[in-house]
């Protein structure tokens, strides 16, 4: 489970951006302050900060800059008013990865964090290639073979793959393919998870119908089991 610090002196955002992070299953810290928000984010336990620009005792913009100074990699997303356009450039200049301005919807601060995650995540990995018993995955050059005849993949199909692959072992489910591979600007359907991952075992499966690599787990998703 994600973990997430948000850094909010006003007392009514902050408790409504924890209830509304919690249900989307991330675990929250809060800090009414720069200085509170400081000591919880160089202890490096969380995963996310979000972290408001005008704080009482240390400011947004100090705060970011000490913790990048300390080695504080984790990523920051900044909250800022439209005002604010000078500090939200100075906010990015000392670290900040990115920033939303007040006020903002829950559904396009949740979009910003999983996209934040999904950069995260896909920049750690560097699978160049895999094999899947005789199916050889190229995705650098984006080739595919079986028993070394060509497969014909899409590259939505080459991503489906890439992030199982990443998270091979795991059960991943269709909400995350879709927020992953699709991304929140676009809007298919959980359906349309499934019509790819039925496309995949038909080209790289022996027997699609009996799949020994993307296996199905009822109501959570897939597992890649490789």
């Amino acid at each position: 489970m994600k973990k997430i610090l948000v850094v909010e002196d006003d007392a009514a955002i902050r408790a409504g951006l924890a209830e509304a992070l919690e249900r989307e299953h991330y675990k929250v810290e809060t800090a009414a302050d720069g200085q509170q928000g400081y000591d919880k984010g160089i202890q490096k336990n969380v995963d996310l900060i979000l972290l408001d620009l005008m704080l009482p005792v240390m400011n947004g913009e100090e705060v970011c800059r000490r913790l990048r100074e300390q080695g504080v990699r984790t990523p920051i997303l900044m909250l800022t008013s439209k005002k604010d356009e000078t500090n939200r450039v100075l906010g990015l200049e000392l670290g900040a990865d990115d920033y939303v301005t007040k006020p903002f919807s829950l559904p396009e601060l949740q979009a910003r964090i999983k996209a934040m995650f999904r950069r995260q995540t896909w920049g750690n990995e560097n699978v160049d290639e895999f094999r899947l018993g005789n199916v050889r995955l190229d995705f650098k050059r984006h080739e595919a073979t079986r028993r070394g005849k060509q497969i014909d993949l899409s590259e939505r199909e080459f991503k489906v793959l890439k992030y199982l692959v990443d998270h091979k072992g795991e059960v991943v489910s269709r909400d995350m393919l879709l927020d992953e591979v699709w991304g929140y600007e676009n809007f298919p359907t959980t359906r349309t998870v499934d019509n790819y991952i039925l496309s995949i075992r038909h080209k790289i499966e022996e027997n699609p119908s009996k799949p020994r690599y993307i296996l199905t787990v009822h109501t959570a998703g897939y597992k890649l089991n490789a």
